[in-house]
This record gives structure tokens, sequence and C-alpha cells, in this order.
């Protein structure tokens, strides 16, 4: 639910009225009302894209339009050059009004994106200028620090997920029609893990009377996310904090018996042999083929999609849980699982391009507000949704949507709730979304970990972030090329240390020095 911003968008009975391209409106107070057309950089998400070709094909934005009198001209970056357009524009000096981006990944930071004149401070504009938010923020101070720089600096209208709930989504995931057939419990430890794939592997639970099952496919990009198996040390694939002091996962003896472990998993034939050279489409068939027992995944699109998959498919029927984030000892809490901050760093910043800020915070403050908030996470009452006792629930135009369209890409015709934007997410967006009994039962089960080592979005400056650049850049590619080999076996274990060591060569001590002055920059907001 929305806390903090009951009462209504201030100026939304006053659209703006007649207007130049950029010329804004006053409200019947005198009081500066809203831009009358605002330039908008942000990526088209993939869901909009298959029924519009711009933003202003979203009905929250065509009513938004109606209230204020804004018209938006988006500027859409080419899908997957994200990064590159966004250097390019800022470059280039030929700035839109707003820039809606994920600002943690901005080289040098906010900070330096406002000291090089790219996006303007925002604290006193919000303080004087947006309600709804300050409001918000007043009664969220967690938030407030998050999209507060080091230096001070507001400068975003964030995307903010307004409820633990939303904040966790991906994990793994298990055939628990296998393990039934095979009358075993659901796996919490490293060694129930061991004994549960080996019978996936040797005891045919697909029932074809073929070794063809592949028991664990291994996906070391989501392992970075949600710390499969990997998190049973209590560390991670990067960098983590232990009571403020960061280290790196890589470098720690636990890493070490992470990899012994997989090595062995690997070599008994537990994990997929291919599993380096998967991707999406060899998933999806590994799964509908019905060969694979436990992989990670997303609570949609991997849990909800192959289980209304398999309804379609009978023959390959399966049947899917959320597993337990994973323990050495049975009964203990699991330290590590996925869980996202409240605020990722996304959301919405002014350019000093923009003519007419005051208009536009006032603008952006509206989605903030009890009807922008309606809006942008349920799209239009009695077309997208309708109230029932109290709760807005999606309509059939969303949840089977008559033209063949997904939730997903059915709600992003009326709303950004299934991706992000500027306003504060619902839970009750969520509950919907995630409607199957499996998929509510996962987020419930994937959220019991403690994650208190997980660092927060830290801000880097400009020179800590050129020079964590290029160590990193190289670091990395050595690490997944070294992860591989030792877990296929064409390195030893042996070699561990050397692996170490090489990493300490390449910098990876400095790369901890920046990350921790970060961090305790961080915890000094």
């Amino acid at each position: 639910m929305l806390a903090g911003c009951s009462g209504k968008s201030s100026g939304a009975q006053n659209p703006a009225g007649e207007k130049g391209q950029e010329g804004a409106g006053v409200s019947s107070k005198g009081e500066p009302g809203y831009p009358g057309q605002l330039t908008y950089w942000v990526s088209l998400n993939a869901n909009a894209s298959a029924t519009m070709q711009d933003m202003n094909g979203i009905a929250a934005y065509q009513e938004m339009e109606k209230l204020t009198g804004t018209r938006l001209k988006f500027q859409h970056p080419p899908a997957g050059q994200e990064a590159d357009a966004f250097n390019i524009m800022v470059s280039s000096g030929n700035l839109p009004d707003v820039i809606e981006y994920g600002w943690a990944n901005v080289s040098g930071g906010p900070d330096k994106a406002i000291s090089d004149g790219t996006i303007i401070r925002l604290n006193e504009l919000i303080e004087e200028h947006a309600p709804n938010i300050s409001k918000l923020l007043n009664e969220h101070p967690e938030y407030k620090k998050l999209i507060t720089t080091d230096d001070g600096n507001i400068y975003v209208f964030p995307f903010i997920r307004g409820d633990e709930y939303l904040l966790t989504y991906n994990g793994i995931i298990l055939r628990e029609d296998w393990l039934e057939k095979l009358k075993l419990s659901v796996p919490e430890t490293m060694d129930e893990w061991h004994e549960v794939l080996t019978a996936f592997k040797t005891k045919d639970p697909n029932g074809n009377g073929q070794a063809d099952e592949i028991p664990l496919l291994l996906d070391l990009d989501m392992t970075a996310l949600n710390h499969a198996f990997i998190g049973a040390w209590g560390i991670t694939t990067g960098f983590y904090q232990v009571d403020g002091k960061v280290s790196y996962g890589p470098i720690q003896p636990e890493f070490k018996s992470y990899l012994e472990t997989m090595s062995k998993w690997y070599a008994e034939g537990l994990i997929d042999q291919d599993y380096a050279a998967t991707d999406a489409t060899l998933k999806d068939a590994k799964v509908t083929n019905n060969q694979l027992g436990a992989f990670s995944g997303y609570m949609g699109s991997s849990l909800g999609r192959y289980s209304e998959l398999s309804a379609e498919i009978p023959i390959r029927y399966v049947k899917l849980l959320g597993a337990p984030n994973v323990v050495l000892k049975k009964g203990d809490t699991p330290i590590l699982g996925q869980k996202d901050s409240p605020f990722n760093g996304f959301g919405a910043a002014i350019t000093k391009a923009n003519k007419f800020p005051v208009e536009t915070v006032k603008w952006l403050d509206y989605k903030y507000g009890e009807e922008g908030h309606m809006l942008f996470n349920f799209g239009v009452e009695g077309v997208s949704y309708s109230m029932k006792d109290g709760y807005p629930a999606y309509t059939d135009e969303v949840m089977k949507n008559p033209d063949g369209l997904s939730i997903t890409q059915a709600l992003s015709k009326y709303n950004l709730a299934s991706y992000s934007g500027p306003f504060v997410q619902d839970r009750r967006y969520i509950e919907q979304y995630s409607a199957l009994p499996q998929q509510k039962a996962a987020i419930e089960t994937w959220m019991k970990a403690d994650n208190k080592r997980l660092m927060p979005i830290i801000s880097p400056t400009a020179e800590e972030s050129t020079r964590y650049a290029s160590i990193m850049n190289d670091i990395n590619t050595y690490y997944e090329e070294m992860v591989n080999k030792f877990i296929m076996g064409v390195e030893p274990i042996s070699g561990f240390d050397q692996f170490v060591q090489t990493l300490q060569g390449m910098g990876i001590e400095e790369a901890l020095q920046i990350q921790q002055a970060a961090l305790d920059r961080f915890n000094s907001r």
C-alpha cells in the first residue's frame, strides 16, 4: 500500500490551459501551474513496445495529460543500447527536459551529473513545490536517505517499491512433482540438495525410461542476484558487507568451498553440462520438455509462465515451487537471498536545459499523490481496474486480455506498475500479478533471509568511479572465465590460491577501498 501519500494531488483540478510549445500554465491562485510540454527521455519497456510506439500510448499518461494539460514528447533510446545512448546524449549537450534512468550506473554518480550541469539539485524545489513526495519522505526517512547523495543532493523523483513484499521476486525454483514422486522433502541444506539432485539424476522422475533428466541448471548471472547456494556460506559473488566492513566474496576461503561443491556436483552430472551455453530459449525447452529439475528464476517470467505453459501442454505438466534459500546447517536462518532496495537508483531527474523546473516538479509530484498513485499502479477505473470492497481489482482487460496479451503486456497499456517510473509501486499490483498459489508461496519463502550483508546503493566519487571501472572491467572478465573453469574441472581447485593472488594483483584491494569509502559515506548520511 502507498504510505504517506493519502492526500489529493496538489493542483490536479487546475490544468494548465493554453500554452506554447514550452510554455507553462498558471493556476487559478496565480501560482505556477504545469508545463505545457515536456521532452522526456526514457527507455521503452519491452512489454509496452509490443502495443505502442512510444509511452504516450499508456492510458495513465493520457489521463495525466487531460488533468494537467502537459503534453509529453518521449525520446526512447534503442533497446539494449540505453547506456550508450545516454552517454552520447549527455556528451552532446542536447538534453531533454526530463531524464528517467538508472542513476546508480552513471559514471561519477548523480553528484557529478549535477556539478557537470546535466541535471539539477531538487531539495529546495521539492520542499517548496512538491507536497506529495515531501510527505512521503518525511514519513519514510529511509527513502530520503536512499535518494540523497553523499553531498546532500536530492536529484531524482524516485521509483519506490512501497512494501517489503515487492522487494523479493527471484530464487531457486524446484520441480515439486518430482519431489512428490520420489517421496523427497523440500531441500534446505547443501547436503539435502545433493541428495535431491542425485535422486533426480538416477531415479527417472520424468518417467520416460531414459536418463535424460538435468537435475540443476546453474545460472551464474542470477547467482549474483539471488545468491543461490553460495549464500549458504554467507558470501556473494561480488561485494558484501558485515557490520559496515566491505568484503569481496571470490577471495574468501568460503568461495573455495563453494567452488569445490559446484565442481563436485558438475563432475557427478548433477549440474547441466551445458549450463554456460544455455540461453533463455534453451532453458524454456529444457523446462517444457520435462527434463529440468531445478533452476534460478523470476516469480513471474519463470514460475508463473512455466506453470501456465504446462497447463497448455498437459503431457509435459510441471508442478513448481519456490525453494528456500539454502543453509549449511539445518534450522539456521538463511544469510542471503534476493532482496532489492526500496530505491534501486531509477527515477526521473530534471535537466539543466529545462526552462520550467518549478512547473515540472509540480507535474512529477502529481504521481506521488493519491490520484497519481492509483493511475500509475492500476490505470483507468472502469477499464483496467474496478474497486471491489475498497480493493483496486484488475479487470479481465488485464487479467484475461481478449487480444491474447500477457498480463504484463496488458498492464503496460494502462500503467507502469509492472516495471518502473517516478511513483510508489503498490503491493496490490503484485498480489494480482502473482496470483497463482505457488507464486504467493514462493515470495513468502524467498523473503525468509537475513540479508543484512547486502550492499546498499552507494555513490563513488567521479575519480573513484573511473578508477573502479578500470579495475573491475578486467577483474570481472577474469573472474567469469576462471569460475567456469573451476566448476567444469578444467582448472583444479588447487589453483584457487593462485586465482586469489591474481585478483589481488589486478587491484581488488583498491576496489575494496573504494567500496568501503563509499559505504562509509552512505552510512554517514
